[in-house]
């Protein structure tokens, strides 16, 4: 590993650290740049993400991506996780926290908004970020890119009727322009550029591209960084005036994300599945697509309602829980390697 790779919580750790420091000194700042958005994608962000995402779209050899479908396990997997348990867990989760346990410390108006905005997040199935995990736990690039491929296109279809379904609303409208800008820019765009630096460095022989890839990895971890100060830098005074609110709807949401990691993994295990497989499938089922679970939650109920409130909290977990599980994938590696083995034999 790297230098910023073996001390990446720390950097991510201090970049929370200044983007709530920053936030609060300079809000006019933040403001200026949170504004810079299409269809609720901030433009700022998303450079940021396509940095973090182009060194491994470098990595993934096509002739790796026809092999897929040999081996659907891990995609039928991450489909299964998505689509047909973790919008349903959230949504229990939720009622259970905000309707019972917390119902105490909430009004029953406020406790409902922030349940519709934590179904939005379950609903919603991470894009971009999901190829920087994978990275992290030198998952197979390839796979990867079919894995979130695959999810983006069941998207299209099934987030309007999982999401109204459980929300118990009739009028539910996709933000298209969000859906596909986000495909746009954090797949096909970063795709297309990492094939023709790929194309364009085998000329040059194996060693050269091995070398650009690794010029290219601190850069992925700057483009992390750099996302990080601005997301926590965006909602610094919500996160000052609003500490307690933040903290009840983390923690149903710390219990998901932990809970859907663990359970995909048992199916990855029962599964037989390698680990470089295994481990962005589990990723896969646990980060969310912030922006379109944003966009949705302002359209139904409004800018500064408990719902929008509780995708941004998402937002702000998700980079610190993620890296928590990326090294609990990391450190697991070799005893998952070890009963997958003596499972098959």
């Amino acid at each position: 590993m790297t230098f910023f790779q073996r001390y990446l919580t720390v950097w991510v750790g201090l970049g929370i650290l200044a983007g709530v420091g920053l936030g609060l000194q300079w809000p006019a700042f933040f403001q200026a740049v949170a504004a810079l958005e299409w269809a609720h994608v901030n433009l700022v962000v998303a450079l940021l993400i396509w940095v973090m995402i182009y060194p491994m779209m470098v990595q993934i050899e096509w002739s790796a991506v026809k092999e897929v479908g040999r081996r659907p396990q891990g995609l039928l997997l991450t489909l299964g996780v998505n689509w047909l348990i973790k919008p349903f867990t959230m949504a229990a989760l939720g009622v259970l926290f905000f309707e019972h346990l917390f119902a105490g410390w909430v009004d029953p108006r406020s406790a409902s908004e922030y349940i519709a905005g934590m179904i939005l997040l379950g609903v919603a199935p991470c894009t971009a970020m999901v190829f920087v995990w994978s990275q992290l736990v030198r998952g197979d690039a390839s796979y990867t890119l079919v894995q979130v491929s695959v999810n983006d296109l069941v998207m299209v279809f099934a987030f309007a009727p999982i999401a109204a379904f459980l929300l118990g609303v009739t009028d539910l409208v996709v933000p298209w322009q969000t859906l596909l800008l986000s495909t746009l820019l954090y797949v096909v765009l970063p795709l297309l550029a990492g094939m023709a630096t790929r194309r364009a460095m085998q000329r040059r022989g194996a060693q050269a591209l091995a070398q650009f890839v690794a010029r290219l990895g601190p850069w992925s971890i700057a483009g992390l960084i750099g996302t990080v100060v601005l997301l926590f830098g965006f909602q610094a005074r919500t996160l000052v005036e609003q500490p307690g609110v933040i903290a009840l709807i983390a923690v149903p949401l710390l219990l998901q994300t932990y809970g859907i990691f663990f359970l995909t993994a048992l199916g990855a295990r029962w599964l037989r599945l390698p680990f470089e497989v295994a481990a962005p499938a589990c990723l896969i089922g646990t980060s969310n697509f912030f922006e379109l679970a944003v966009a949705v939650a302002i359209s139904l109920f409004g800018l500064h309602s408990g719902a929008a409130l509780a995708t941004v909290v998402g937002v702000l977990v998700e980079v610190p829980v993620m890296l928590s599980l990326v090294a609990l994938a990391n450190r697991s590696r070799a005893g998952y390697e070890r009963r997958v083995a003596s499972a098959r034999t």
